[in-house]
């Protein structure tokens, strides 16, 4: 009688729990927060001190609550919560104190952060999150106290991948090297996506293209609709110049990966793939929607782009727009380099080169104007633009009749010569310098004895030239 008298009250007694618990909370409760958070109603406040009374034991309802603040980034109600929900389970809820970490870590209060994660790792031994956020905190005060933490890790859960757990730490503090020092540790099959997609981009940062492509395509045979291992495989495949490959790669990042977003640096690698591959049209294409970017956001971004467009044009030998866009390339930037400018002049140059008459001559002027304007702006390369004008006159008169390359040879001969010691490049200019002048004045002004007094320094310089040696009479 006694046992049956106990098993009804038992059964009494769960029919009162379960009548009870129909009080303490329900999953609707959560949703119904989440849409207050969501739209605030004047009431806010008194709603939410009848859910709390609601669902004051409830652990589980409490947590989420607190995630839900945090994720509207209200961290005051989120550390309310969070301390209600330590409450409610007696200070043993991980998610609870790593919930107040996160907080204090938002707020730049590192020592406070580690304080909780601790905590958490004490309340759930076996919690990974509270051994990789601890260690977090500490990767750019100690690395090795977080290296270290990790290794407590290892003790606990051995089937948690820890060295990954380490290059993920080094990733975020952007030590590459490190990063990939402890992902080659790790056993890449058991890497979570994220981690293997740190891993790939890791060797792409220290430029091991073959390294970051491998771990790319593996990542594909797990995820192929992944965007990040299709623009990892694309972007590595460029850079190996494996440029049939990169495209399909290209074709499955932008048409075939799930919820892919595009940068410009998208569109400058899906042009520079194109440019590889002798596509010249497409190239500028892209390199055209990577101008349109909303992350187009600075003039060198830009300038880098366009000076890309330069080059997809030279592959066309289309001149007119090669040297247009490099003008545009030129006044994006904020100080032109003195190859920069060089590279104009050299653009004119080549323009000259496919044409006659006239209209040569007048590219050549162009020529000759930009390295004027070389010359002008950096006095270090002042030879070397005094060198260019030299030729590009010489060029506009053939003849010699005008004598256009004169001054500008005869000024290079003032600055090399005097040199004491002089390189190949001084004497092959001054070789050249000197046969102008040797030309000029023994055909176009009949002058022998200025032919002759150029030809014995030419002789100084070069022992076995013949032109020297013809206007010396020497055999």
């Amino acid at each position: 009688m006694k046992t049956i008298k106990y098993l009804m009250m038992g059964a009494l007694m769960i029919g009162f729990s379960t009548q009870a618990n129909a009080q303490d909370g329900t999953s609707a409760d959560v949703a119904a927060v989440k849409q207050m958070i969501s739209s605030k109603p004047a009431d806010f406040d008194k709603q939410m001190k009848n859910y709390y009374k609601k669902n004051k034991k409830n652990v589980a309802n409490l947590l989420a609550f607190a995630k839900a603040f945090y994720a509207a980034k209200d961290t005051a109600n989120a550390r309310t919560f969070a301390n209600y929900t330590l409450a409610a389970s007696k200070n043993k809820n991980a998610e609870a104190f790593i919930m107040l970490g996160d907080i204090q870590a938002l707020g730049d209060n590192g020592g406070e952060a580690a304080s909780y994660y601790t905590q958490a790792r004490y309340a759930d031994p076996k919690n990974p999150e509270a051994y990789f956020k601890y260690a977090n905190v500490y990767r750019k005060i100690s690395p090795s106290e977080a290296i270290s933490v990790l290794e407590e890790l290892r003790a606990q859960r051995p089937d948690v991948a820890v060295d990954a757990i380490a290059g993920r730490i080094y990733y975020l503090a952007n030590d590459f090297e490190k990063a990939l020092e402890y992902y080659n540790k790790a056993d890449m099959t058991k890497m979570e996506d994220s981690d293997l997609s740190d891993y790939a981009m890791s060797a792409f940062f220290k430029q091991q293209n073959q390294k970051s492509l491998e771990i790319a395509q593996y990542g594909l045979t797990r995820k192929p609709r992944s965007a990040a291992f299709n623009r990892l495989a694309f972007f590595n495949s460029t850079d190996l110049k494996e440029y049939d490959q990169a495209l399909k790669y290209a074709d499955a990042l932008f048409n075939q990966s799930d919820s892919a977003k595009f940068s410009y640096f998208d569109y400058t690698y899906y042009g520079n793939a194109y440019n590889g591959a002798k596509q010249s049209d497409k190239a500028i294409e892209m390199y055209e929607k990577a101008l349109a970017q909303p992350d187009m956001d600075n003039k060198d971004k830009r300038a880098g782009i366009i000076e890309q467009i330069t080059e997809a044009y030279l592959n066309k030998d289309d001149f007119d727009n090669a040297i247009k866009y490099h003008k545009e390339y030129i006044a994006t930037l904020e100080k032109p380099t003195a190859n920069d400018l060089a590279k104009l002049g050299q653009l004119h140059t080549q323009k000259a080169g496919t044409l006659e008459g006239d209209a040569q001559k007048e590219e050549l002027k162009n020529a000759d104007v930009a390295y004027e304007d070389l010359q002008n702006r950096y006095e270090n390369a002042i030879e070397y633009a005094t060198f260019m004008r030299a030729r590009v006159n010489s060029y506009q008169d053939p003849d010699q009749k005008l004598g256009l390359a004169l001054p500008f040879y005869q000024k290079l001969e003032e600055m090399i010569a005097p040199k004491e010691t002089k390189d190949k490049a001084d004497n092959a200019r001054l070789i050249e310098a000197y046969r102008y002048m040797i030309s000029y004045y023994y055909v176009a002004k009949d002058d022998k004895a200025k032919a002759t007094e150029f030809a014995h320094k030419l002789l100084k310089i070069d022992p076995e030239n013949d032109i020297a040696k013809q206007v010396l009479g020497v055999k």
